[in-house]
């Protein structure tokens, strides 16, 4: 059984990364959408802190949709976190507003619809500052341009 032949065919050196893994140029996609939501996160978050506190952002690849679902992929959702268990019957609803029970609530980013609605970089900064700034108000019950006046509605 022959073993492995590692040799300097060529006279090049052994092959290797062109980059140190730490370096910014080897940083991939998804790190790279994460980096542009946790800037905007903290962005909003110097402005409207205390109304965010109880909010989790978090960033997934697609949303989860039934295979029925006929209609644009969402780019992101505000969800509440589900009420501790009651004595409920099984299969009642209520209504649930932001912050009831100080329960938290998680706003998700879809990394793949945005990358695929975006042309450039740019664009998908700008995309994700509007689709955060339009869930936020939609949890305040505030108007996007009143949560950050630099809101680009898509009207424009």
């Amino acid at each position: 059984m022959a073993g492995v032949r590692r040799r300097d065919r060529h006279g090049r050196g052994v092959r290797g990364p062109l980059t140190p893994p730490q370096a910014p140029v080897s940083r991939t996609r998804a790190e790279r959408f994460d980096d542009l939501v946790e800037d905007e996160v903290r962005r909003l978050g110097g402005r409207w802190g205390r109304e965010l506190a109880r909010v989790r952002f978090t960033v997934e690849e697609v949303p989860s949709v039934e295979p029925w679902f006929d209609g644009p992929v969402p780019l992101g959702q505000t969800v509440l976190q589900p009420p501790p268990a009651t004595d409920q019957p099984a299969g009642s609803a209520r209504l649930i507003t932001p912050g009831e029970g100080k329960r938290p609530v998680r706003i998700t980013v879809y990394r793949r619809p945005v990358e695929a609605r975006a042309k450039g970089e740019a664009e998908m900064a700008r995309l994700i500052r509007d689709l955060l700034v339009e869930e936020v108000a939609d949890l305040l019950g505030l108007s996007p341009e009143s949560v950050d006046p630099s809101y680009d509605s898509p009207d424009d």
